[in-house]
């Protein structure tokens, strides 16, 4: 045998012979961990930070060879703050990354048939407000437990349905001004407050029902759907980002897809 197999199969045994139980449970932990925060970075401008983190990674080892002292000095401070500056940049990831822990699971108590029920109240829902030109927030709960948003509204606790849904945002209704959560299949609760979005590269032309549907997104994983009265049509918010002008037939597909249901477009 060539000694140099011979050197790596001695070195593969040697490594067999070392490996115990718990590091097999520090690789799968390390892995559930970097799943979860690609997961979290999807969709959202985590991934334009982290290229400009890369990028400054680049400059600062171009300094050390390139003897730019002064240059070298200003990014060595950088750095050596590092962990604070994660901290404040990625701070909306962070606290999603946090409630993920105890959270609950995704429609809970609904069975299969419930749920493609749900999915085609809410999307008639969103069509018929838009062609009546009445604006509207439909949030769906997802893993991220919104118990707090939910105490700011009314309880309903109610099963979902077109009529229910128009009569809410009706511009007479006293809950019009809120969004509706809709949770394990039910409309939980009516009239909740959204946070705004601080987000200072938004279309300053966007309104406030867009806003604070884009803040939810920003900080749990709920999918929101917008209505707006002005334009006369349906958005999609996911992960911070905003789909506007979504046409029916679209919308069942965002909805199908993010309740892992198999889409049945309509005959």
């Amino acid at each position: 045998m060539h000694p140099l197999l011979e050197n790596i199969i001695e070195n593969l045994i040697l490594i067999k012979s070392q490996f115990r139980w718990r590091d097999f449970l520090d690789m799968a932990l390390v892995w559930v961990v970097v799943y979860r925060v690609l997961i979290l970075i999807r969709h959202t401008g985590t991934v334009q930070m982290l290229s400009g983190l890369g990028i400054l990674a680049i400059a600062y080892l171009g300094s050390i060879w390139a003897e730019l002292f002064t240059f070298n000095w200003i990014l060595e401070k950088f750095f050596s703050n590092l962990f604070l500056i994660v901290v404040i940049l990625f701070q909306g990831e962070i606290r999603r990354a946090l409630a993920h822990i105890g959270s609950n699971p995704f429609f809970t108590g609904a069975s299969h048939v419930q749920e493609t029920h749900i999915v085609e109240e809410i999307a008639k829902s969103a069509v018929a407000l838009a062609q009546r030109k009445h604006g509207a927030l439909i949030v769906v709960e997802r893993e991220i437990n919104l118990e707090y948003f939910v105490e700011l509204g009314t309880e309903v606790d109610s099963a979902v349905s077109v009529e229910l849904l128009s009569s809410i945002f009706l511009p007479t209704s006293p809950l019009h001004d809120g969004a509706v959560i809709i949770r394990g299949g039910r409309l939980y609760a009516a009239g909740c407050f959204l946070p705004l979005s601080k987000n200072p590269a938004l279309d300053k032309n966007l309104g406030t029902r867009h806003r604070a549907a884009i803040g939810l997104t920003e900080e749990t994983d709920a999918l929101v759907i917008v209505v707006s009265e002005e334009s006369n049509s349906v958005g999609v918010v996911e992960g911070g980002q905003l789909s506007q002008d979504v046409d029916h037939a679209t919308l069942r597909r965002v909805l199908y897809e993010s309740y892992n249901l198999k889409y049945r477009p309509q005959p």
